[in-house]
């Protein structure tokens, strides 16, 4: 989440100075929206624990290159893309599980709520195949709410890149679409 939608100012010089609380404070602010970044990159729960892990332990390492605390959550979601780029490299073969159930604006039925949920697997099945840079532009703008500038400097990409990466990525999900359309299994 972007830090604007935080009304209390975050406490990164504290954890610059070591204050364990500060830390902690940090950890609980960005935890939940961090997994659930990773979890839509990556689709799998176990990695996506450790990769949040691997990325707090690397923001404690590097605070120190920090040039704008208010910049806190752009910059460990920076790292947290880092890090699910490493793992890309690493498997060339992710796995992916059903997404979690959202909450709707209405008291749904059980039928509704299997009816969305399948949907929802089905659409996210689809970003999945998404090239990995345009799979995590999509996600960091509609699921995330990062601004596109926020979102270069996390993915470290030139903000056209991005702009880029986010066209395509909607005209890939189109076709996507349109193909699922024609021919539904």
């Amino acid at each position: 989440m972007p830090e604007v939608a935080d009304p209390e100012p975050l406490p990164v010089p504290l954890a610059r100075a070591g204050d364990p609380a500060a830390w902690d404070a940090l950890f609980r602010r960005y935890q939940l929206p961090l997994y659930v970044f990773v979890f839509e990159l990556v689709r799998d729960e176990s990695a996506s624990l450790d990769l949040v892990q691997e990325t707090f332990l690397a923001a404690v390492k590097h605070l120190g290159t920090l040039r704008d605390n208010a910049k806190f959550g752009s910059w460990l979601f920076g790292i947290a893309h880092q890090k699910c780029r490493q793992r890309w490299r690493q498997r060339t073969e992710v796995l992916f599980d059903e997404i979690p159930e959202s909450a709707g604006e209405w008291e749904p039925g059980p039928d509704d709520l299997l009816i969305r949920r399948e949907e929802e697997a089905g659409f996210m099945n689809l970003v999945a195949q998404l090239p990995p840079p345009q799979r995590a532009a999509l996600l960091l703008h509609y699921v995330e709410e990062f601004s596109l500038e926020e979102i270069a400097r996390i993915t470290e990409a030139q903000l056209g890149t991005v702009k880029s990466r986010l066209h395509y990525a909607k005209r890939a999900l189109r076709k996507l679409l349109e193909a699922k359309n024609e021919n539904p299994a």
